[in-house]
């Protein structure tokens, strides 16, 4: 087994000790006198022991805490040495501060019991004060040196403590700041994508239409149609941008799109779909449209557009049907539309449009489906349907 090397510390306390030990020697400073071994070099085999010990003091603590102590048992039979003492008492602190939590533990307790041991055992057989003087220079150098190490371990473990709580603090701070970044990189695409694809959607259309059909008049309309929605597109990128230069400004927020719109929103639509022989029949059986949470609002009305940019670029010519109600506590939105073989223009899909909405109803704890049903007539269709709760604890989901 290889002894683990001594800390560069330990080492200068260790040398220095025992040469100050050693210089108090050669002048015949001795601690006590009449011993059982009055030998004048007797006093420096405890002190080499003792010095040695200091060497392990951080490496080793209990080990050296055990051969310090009957190292300072020896010291006691021979004049004794006062840095023997001196290094026993920074061995006891070490052992305190370095050594295994339950070693931390014991040496405080031991060495009180041993003081009051030695302050009793000395009181019962001389009975005179002295015996008091005795127990004081024993807590001195044991229990004295293990409070303070156990005082210095406490400090050191709080600090250390505070030190991971700070730093988990700093590590969660980051994950928050992570996920607030991703959520709000998430919410800006499905903006991006509800707000533009609708007229990017249409433009490729007309564009395909205006191509491939040789007539002045379809050319003209398609060339209209593209152009108008050209000029919304921008508009919305633009609102997007300054929304997004304006986030840190003390600027009011700009209005978001609500279930009101949802009329010219179809009506839009319908014109941009007639090429598509798609006809558009918006069907709100709501009671009373009373004004919902504005996180339902904006993410029903994305929901819809979504699923008519969806229709405008894949639906089979027929009708596509938008329809709202409200029950109890929720918000459901139902949009159908012919699904089969496109003989006209169609315009790609990347499938972000079903995982915005998706998203936008998850977020609000609502339930979200999308894909062909077969309806009572037999013909297959292709239905969006979302649920949305309008509680009261909506507003504060965002």
């Amino acid at each position: 087994m290889t002894l683990p090397r001594p800390h560069r510390l330990d080492l200068f306390i260790a040398l220095s000790g025992l040469a100050c030990g050693v210089l108090l020697w050669s002048f015949g400073l001795y601690t006590t006198g009449d011993r059982v071994l009055d030998q004048r070099w007797a006093a420096l085999v405890p002190l080499a022991v003792m010095a040695s010990m200091e060497a392990l003091r951080r490496t080793l603590p209990q080990t050296a805490l055990i051969v310090g102590t009957l190292a300072l048992v020896a010291d006691q039979f021979t004049n004794g040495n006062l840095l023997t003492v001196l290094m026993f008492t920074d061995i006891v602190y070490a052992a305190v501060v370095y050594g295994s939590p339950s070693l931390a533990r014991r040496v405080p307790y031991s060495t009180g019991l041993i003081t009051v041991a030695v302050t009793v055992g000395f009181l019962v057989w001389w009975q005179n004060a002295i015996a008091l003087l005795i127990g004081v220079i024993t807590g001195m150098i044991s229990f004295m040196p293990a409070v303070t190490g156990s005082i210095v371990r406490n400090h050191r473990e709080a600090a250390e403590a505070a030190r991971l709580r700070a730093e988990q603090t700093a590590l969660l701070a980051e994950m928050d700041r992570t996920q607030a970044v991703v959520a709000e990189r998430s919410r800006m695409a499905r903006e991006l994508h509800d707000m533009v694809a609708n007229h990017l959607s249409a433009i490729a259309i007309h564009s395909t239409a205006a191509l491939s059909l040789d007539e002045p008049a379809t050319t003209r309309q398609a060339l209209t149609v593209i152009r108008e929605n050209s000029v919304a597109g921008l508009a919305e990128m633009r609102r997007l941008i300054g929304l997004l230069r304006d986030s840190g400004a003390d600027t009011e927020p700009a209005a978001a799109p609500t279930l009101a719109g949802l009329d010219a929103l179809v009506a839009q639509s319908a014109a941009n779909a007639g090429p598509s022989g798609l006809v558009l029949v918006l069907d709100d059986t709501r009671q009373s449209p009373a004004a919902l949470p504005a996180p339902v609002e904006l993410a029903a009305y994305r929901i819809v557009q979504e699923s008519l940019t969806n229709a405008l670029k894949h639906a089979a010519p027929g009708e596509v049907r938008v329809a709202l109600g409200q029950d109890p506590g929720a918000l459901w939105i139902r949009v159908t539309s012919p699904y089969g073989e496109r003989p006209g223009p169609t315009a790609p899909g990347s499938g972000a449009g079903l995982v915005g909405m998706r998203e936008r109803v998850a977020l609000l704890d609502g339930e979200f489906e999308a894909g062909p049903v077969t309806d009572d007539g037999g013909r297959k269709t292709w239905r969006v349907r979302a649920e949305l709760p309008v509680g009261a604890s909506d507003e504060e989901r965002v």
